[in-house]
């Protein structure tokens, strides 16, 4: 018997290197799940960026299981700077308005995952990592922003820590592949479980 077709529910290029890099065979395909429309319902009933994260998870691995056989995967991020969820920057200028922001303080990265099946979620889970920003110099910064252009504009945090955003940090707790944006171990364990990896 054949292994499960796998199917990513996301667009995400960083998602996507991830899974390949640990040998995983799968296709994508698009949620078209409206992000806005759920993060504006979850906040506005006093919701936190972690359960944003969550259910946005969910919605991506229901939205394409619900119209494709095989194992859908669903995946989000969001961060949480004082209590509040911010989105990708729209532009270098925000980009570097964040940062100053978060100079010298803590903030975390949430990276939800979700596997549905025939439109029903057989599996989920929430990693949390807290990343400290140290308190670098503007000089620094106009020099990173130089160096990382648009890139940084991919990026919840405006950083990539498998770049140069690593020199932003003077502490990380938290899982790597959390950071990144697909909490790994936990889902390999779950593609073993369900035939798609050997054990």
């Amino acid at each position: 018997m054949s292994p499960p077709d796998v199917i990513l529910a996301s667009r995400s290029s960083a998602r996507s290197a991830l899974l390949r890099g640990a040998g995983v065979s799968f296709e994508t395909a698009d949620s078209g799940v409206d992000e806005t429309v759920l993060k504006t319902a979850i906040l506005g009933r006093g919701g936190s960026p972690a359960e944003v994260a969550a259910a946005l998870a969910r919605e991506k691995a229901l939205a394409v299981s619900r119209a494709r056989p095989g194992l859908v995967i669903g995946a989000d991020q969001t961060l949480d700077f004082e209590g509040r969820l911010h989105d990708k920057p729209a532009s270098l200028a925000e980009a570097a308005q964040r940062l100053r922001a978060m100079r010298g303080r803590p903030h975390a990265l949430h990276a939800a995952v979700a596997a549905a099946r025939d439109g029903a979620v057989i599996w989920e889970t929430l990693s949390t990592a807290e990343l400290v920003m140290r308190p670098f110099s503007d000089t620094f910064l106009e020099a990173y922003l130089a160096s990382e252009g648009e890139e940084v504009l991919t990026s919840v945090g405006a950083y990539r820590l498998e770049g140069p955003g690593v020199q932003l940090f003077s502490e990380i707790r938290g899982d790597y592949f959390t950071i990144l944006g697909l909490p790994l171990t936990g889902l390999l364990d779950l593609l073993r479980s369900e035939g798609v990896l050997a054990p």
